[in-house]
């Protein structure tokens, strides 16, 4: 699940996961940002929608993701 950041391409969203690791030395919390081009072919997502995605074959050089729905629309 992530949360859509962009939509400005054709039947494309960027999506991003936000993570928190802890720094083994400091024993700090860190953010750590992913971002994953997912195949929207309906074009039913949109800007700052929380979405669930899965992994398929590779649709283009950086696309291997496809979208199973939005969770929540904003």
């Amino acid at each position: 699940m992530g949360t859509v950041v962009s939509v400005s391409m054709d039947k494309t969203i960027k999506v991003e996961i936000v993570s928190k690791k802890l720094h083994p030395k400091y024993k700090k919390l860190y953010r750590v940002n992913k971002k994953y081009n997912v195949h929207d072919a309906k074009g039913q997502a949109k800007l700052g929608d929380l979405v669930e995605f899965i992994e398929c074959r590779p649709l283009s050089k950086t696309k291997r993701w496809r979208l199973l729905g939005v969770l929540n629309n904003s």
